[in-house]
């Protein structure tokens, strides 16, 4: 990966591989969980504290049937044993499902994928009835191995009490020196125990993410996959290439959704959402009705009903949109409460603000809330209306109906229905001159 974060931590929709892996395995009810670490090994154990997992320790890297006994010194003989890869991310629960059932006491379970190009991948070797006798790897295949295109996925379903026996049994004398997890399908055919395949037509499925191309490339088909569970559901995507999510998107009825836009974390649109070009929403809930145009960057907020939402606006942590507010062109926002009907149209700040309903915030208007070391509120009243390129310093109370003369610096509260006016008096020069170049 040519990179110093280990290969499971890198991201797919914005979780890491082995999270995928982690849940796909959660969501069949497994008894428990064991995760083999090897390099980095505590860089990943530490990014899954929350997870209920057991953890198991490959001091040196001898293979993947070395690996997974690491494992089984902590698994009863009496449980089933399916063996997933980290690298390993779209694997769906409902293929392991099916894979699951074919395995029993007598009786290992193999997912296997006819490969377009089978080229460095474990062959399915079958006898002249088409059972399973045995996996051959890339580098110990011959010629007539390496015609087959049903190759082995790594994935696997077994009896533990059997498997603990056949990797005990395995030799590392072939081409790579290591124990392969493979040679188990051979010990099981001599110990007369059913080999169950089961086929996979999406290759992609059990792609491995071996570099920074395939990463892309699962990012896309998880993506894909994503955008037809949204069509599907009745969502409008412009161009289902064009939509990423990093984490969870509900949306309800007549939802529209321009190009270029990414959902992160937990996010929900409501009935009749559009959503403009180049959009961001992490972490955020948008009601009804709303529209949010393009280039617009949303962050842990939440909008009510029918609401505008710029274009070019920045929404940042905190933001509270009432009713049928709006919020302009080029306006940021941040631990704002803004109320019903109330307006901040063009080129404007408001932070650490709590404005009321129908109040009208002009171009150019910010709030001082920091005075280099603490943060302090503006209050603005219902009716407010506050004249363009004012400035607000905080700590700050705008009365009811208050009015606020153009280019005004406030620093003191204005009652209910007064009007402030703070600028420097104006004096013009005559005969003045403009600096010439020297």
């Amino acid at each position: 990966m040519y990179s110093s974060t280990p290969k499971v931590l890198h991201r797919i929709g914005g979780h890491p591989l082995l999270g995928h892996v982690i849940n796909s395995a959660t969501q069949l009810g497994a008894h428990r969980i064991h995760v083999v670490i090897g390099y980095e090994g505590e860089a990943v154990r530490a990014h899954f504290t929350e997870a209920d997992l057991s953890w198991a320790t490959q001091t040196e890297q001898l293979g993947t049937g070395h690996a997974v006994a690491q494992a089984l010194p902590n698994i009863p003989d009496d449980a089933k044993v399916l063996v997933l890869y980290g690298d390993v991310p779209l694997i769906q629960p409902k293929t392991l499902k099916a894979l699951t059932a074919a395995c029993h006491a007598d009786a290992i379970s193999v997912l296997t994928v006819l490969s377009t190009d089978p080229t460095g991948l474990g062959r399915i070797v079958r006898d002249e009835d088409g059972r399973t006798v045995a996996i051959v790897e890339e580098k110990d295949a011959d010629t007539q191995h390496k015609l087959i295109r049903e190759t082995n996925s790594g994935i696997l379903a077994a009896p533990a009490g059997r498997l603990r026996a056949w990797l005990a049994a395995l030799s590392p004398k072939n081409a790579q020196g290591e124990y392969y997890l493979t040679d188990i399908i051979a010990a099981a055919v001599a110990d007369g125990c059913e080999v169950a395949t089961l086929m996979l037509e999406d290759e992609l499925e059990v792609l491995g993410v071996n570099n920074k191309f395939q990463l892309a490339q699962l990012e896309r088909h998880y993506q894909s996959r994503i955008a037809e569970q949204l069509m599907l559901a009745g969502v409008g995507l412009a161009d289902p290439a064009r939509i990423d999510v990093r984490g969870t998107l509900q949306c309800g009825r007549d939802v529209e959704i321009d190009i270029n836009t990414i959902f992160e974390g937990e996010v929900t649109l409501g009935n009749g959402v559009h959503i403009g070009p180049n959009v961001v929403i992490k972490n955020s809930h948008i009601g009804d009705g709303t529209h949010i145009y393009a280039n617009c960057h949303i962050e842990e907020s939440q909008i009510a009903q029918n609401c505008a939402i710029g274009p070019f606006a920045r929404l940042r942590t905190g933001t509270n949109l009432a009713d049928d507010a709006k919020i302009g062109n080029f306006v940021e926002t941040k631990k704002a409460q803004i109320g019903k009907g109330s307006k901040i149209n063009h080129l404007s700040y408001v932070g650490d603000a709590s404005v009321g309903e129908k109040a009208n915030i002009g171009a150019g208007t910010i709030t001082c809330n920091y005075d280099g070391v603490n943060k302090h509120q503006t209050v603005i009243r219902d009716g407010v209306f506050v004249g363009s390129n004012s400035v607000l310093v905080a700590p700050l109370v705008l009365g009811k109906n208050a009015f606020i003369a153009a280019g005004s610096t406030i620093t003191r509260d204005v009652a209910d229905e007064t009007l402030g006016v703070a600028r420097s008096k104006q004096r013009n020069i005559d005969g003045w001159k403009r600096p010439s170049k020297k």
